[in-house]
């Protein structure tokens, strides 16, 4: 979390990626036991620099949760509202402040690191416990590590993230050590990886099936617990009044909510209708249809619902047309080059959306800039182009039938879709298709039903978006032997030597500087096997909420999205005494700015 020490969500930020910064110092006497400990002697909790003072405890936030999770567990279930809400209940044993990026004190007080690289000590806080009571011990933290590597333990890229490390030895109730496997060399990660990962408690899971983990009033070491679970409908939060850290100067003005509601809509359009009755609270809106089209009317326009737009360093993800390169006709690089050719992402954007997006050639679009332009191939819409690299992979129409064959066999495929909103885009993309005798089939799954077949990789194409780290970590998506094992993030199976060396030097390089010139290097060898179509992203976050919270100056944080309202916003009883009024009577309310620029706020703060 922040410096703050503290945000939660900087915490989800850093622990979706598992990495940080290395801007702490350490010992360099010769000798592997001289340790020098972190954070230093003047180090202190401060308030965090985005809190509001204003802020104040109490009251209910129902947001929009996407589909239902199949678990409540990050650890057996990947995806972005289960990570959100996870962290609030559970912590890791240090975390980073998002002003600094460097290392800052969590449910460990400090910490120290061999001169070698390859050890790791962390000393507990005395004062941290669980939320029945128990304290927080290394026992804990070695029970969590083992089950989670645990071969029954379904815990996808976990494994790959801890599984350079034995398992960690207990040195005395609140101190614990964690080794490198073998001789692998220093990797400026390992800190992260064994110092991020959350901790569960033994004492209240011991014994169980940890793939069916059962958290409802389960003890919590974060300040909230799962309080109540309505299958496929809801899920409900509860503030946890003896947090250990409540009273953290970091800690005064942040999560101020009574109670956190997550609602599940399997499709976007129905949370909207829901969100515009008072159901839900906030509607972070991924639609510029919806931003632009239906954001008018009297409730809109009368300032009883809020309109932001927020403009911070929230690292940009991707989105695309994930191909299965384990599979024909996918497996030919040409024929997903023509997939790319196919997709009119300009029309979708200008007819579809408002042209409120940039169109991708990029897995890290953030690492460039004018003094670093992206030299990527860009793939534009061109039909006659994909259907002579289709030629070129020995495709041809079948004169009787009209259809592209190879060989015999038509080019079908069928596409993996979790979402009716995804209809009006596949069926432009369709459109294409025909021209060339392509035939697309398309099955609807469940949000749920959708993963499984991901962790299966049992797709032919799917529609894949993936969030972004300030610090990124392209071993989990893009090493090759990733595209083995069942569960990872490297759906598309994606494979290449050349990759696999880069990634393996770039865990040594010591700046910076060094490791994004090689996640650049990285980017364009994956981006010229496109195993995506890609599509588009944006570099802002648009935002909708009723008008009875107060918020922090900047709206969000600097480097989050709308995750961080559960860390940074309260219900102002004030405000929604007024809205209520206001509805009645049909007067309106007082006007907010519609775009905020985090970096022009906090200046002026400053």
């Amino acid at each position: 979390m922040r410096k703050y020490a503290f945000s939660l969500a900087a915490r989800r930020l850093v622990a979706s990626a598992l990495v940080a910064a290395t801007l702490v110092a350490f010992a360099s006497d010769g000798a592997k036991g001289a340790l020098k400990w972190h954070p230093a002697d003047d180090w202190r909790d401060m308030p965090d620099t985005v809190a509001s003072p204003y802020a104040r405890k109490g009251g209910t936030i129902r947001m929009y949760g996407g589909s239902p999770p199949k678990s409540l567990c990050e650890y057996t279930d990947n995806n972005t509202y289960t990570r959100m809400t996870f962290s609030l209940m559970y912590e890791s044993l240090i975390t980073t402040d998002t002003d600094t990026l460097e290392f800052a004190p969590y449910l460990a007080r400090r910490w120290a690191e061999s001169e070698d690289g390859r050890e790791f000590t962390f000393v507990l806080d005395e004062r941290a416990k669980w939320s029945d009571g128990v304290p927080v011990t290394a026992a804990d933290v070695k029970w969590t590590f083992d089950t989670v590597m645990a071969p029954a333990t379904d815990s996808g890229p976990w494994k790959v993230i801890l599984g350079v490390f034995e398992s960690p030895e207990i040195v005395d109730e609140r101190t614990i050590v964690f080794r490198k496997k073998g001789d692998s060399p220093k990797n400026w990660r390992d800190l992260s990886q064994c110092g991020t990962f959350y901790v569960l408690p033994k004492h209240a899971f011991e014994g169980k099936d940890f793939n069916k983990l059962d958290l409802l009033d389960a003890p919590v070491s974060g300040p909230y617990r799962l309080s109540r679970v309505d299958e496929q409908v809801e899920t409900e939060f509860s503030r946890v009044p003896t947090w250990w850290r409540a009273n953290f100067p970091s800690c005064r003005s942040v999560c101020n909510f009574d109670k956190l509601v997550m609602r599940y809509y399997a499709d976007s359009a129905n949370a909207f209708e829901a969100f515009k009755k008072k159901a839900i609270d906030v509607y972070p809106v991924y639609t510029a249809r919806i931003m632009n089209g239906e954001t008018h009317g009297e409730k809109f326009d009368k300032n009883w619902i809020v309109k932001r737009r927020v403009k911070n360093h929230n690292p940009i993800g991707f989105q695309g047309f994930a191909m299965n390169m384990r599979r024909w006709p996918f497996d030919d690089i040409r024929v997903r080059k023509a997939m790319a050719m196919l997709v009119d992402r300009e029309t979708m954007n200008r007819t579809m959306m408002f042209n409120e997006y940039f169109l991708l050639s990029s897995f890290y679009a953030d690492l460039y800039d004018d003094a670093h332009p992206c030299g990527n191939a860009f793939y534009g819409y061109n039909v006659e182009e994909a259907g002579r690299l289709l030629s070129e992979a020995g495709f041809a129409k079948n004169p009787k039938t009209g259809k592209l064959e190879k060989d015999g066999r038509q080019f079908r495929f069928t596409f993996l879709s979790r979402s009716p909103s995804e209809d009006k885009f596949l069926s432009l993309f369709n459109a294409a298709l025909l021209q060339l005798g392509i035939d697309m089939s398309i099955q609807r799954k469940d949000f749920a039903g959708w993963m499984r077949d991901m962790d299966e990789f049992n797709f032919e194409m799917t529609w894949q978006s993936w969030g972004s780290s300030i610090f990124k970590n392209p071993e989990t998506m893009w090493l090759s032997s990733e595209a083995d094992r069942k569960g990872s993030n490297n759906t598309v199976g994606f494979k290449s030597d050349e990759v696999d060396a880069i990634i393996a030097a770039e865990k040594s390089m010591e700046t910076m500087k060094e490791r994004t010139d090689a996640y650049r290097r990285i980017d364009k060898l994956v981006t010229d096997q496109v195993p995506y179509a890609f599509l588009w992203q944006t570099d802002e976050t648009r935002i909708l909420y009723w008008n009875k919270f107060g918020t922090p100056d900047t709206v969000l944080s600097r480097y989050s999205n709308e995750e961080c309202v559960f860390s940074y916003w309260w219900y102002d009883a004030d405000k929604a005494e007024e809205l209520d009024a206001a509805m009645k009577s049909g007067r309106c309310l007082p006007s907010v700015p519609l775009n905020i620029d985090f970096d022009k706020v906090m200046s002026k703060k400053k």
